[in-house]
């Protein structure tokens, strides 16, 4: 699937997810549920939103496209991982599923050091 797509994707799901943890689950789990499923909404957009960021790079060198695919790879699984697992926390109350949600993180701290490594020259024609 296209980057943007997947972009737009994870930031409406984001905001969504959002919406329904402020509107639907206030009263139904506890404060520090709630609070659980507010990072995973936070994290969830932040990371959509630099998928986008990613697609307004320019197109540099094959080494900047490989490193930015990565990238955006790895940022998706975190969200999958980090968010899901914590929506996934909030609703079903399995804790075993917070094993999992470092992954996630791991994911996401890869996508931004891979993130870093995009080299920004153009390569010679």
């Amino acid at each position: 699937m296209h980057l943007r797509k997947w972009a737009g994707i994870l930031g409406a799901t984001a905001v969504a997810a959002g919406a329904f943890g402020a509107h639907g689950l206030k009263d139904a789990v506890t404060p520090e549920r709630l609070l659980v499923w507010e990072t995973a909404a936070r994290y969830h957009l932040i990371h959509g939103l630099v998928l986008f960021a990613l697609t307004l790079l320019p197109p540099a060198s094959d080494s900047s496209a490989r490193y930015a695919t990565w990238a955006a790879r790895t940022f998706i699984l975190g969200i999958l991982l980090f968010s899901g697992t914590l929506y996934a926390l909030v609703l079903l109350d399995l804790p075993i599923l917070g094993a999992v949600t470092p992954l996630g993180g791991v994911s996401l701290i890869a996508g931004w050091l891979l993130l870093a490594l995009i080299p920004m020259h153009r390569s010679p024609p």
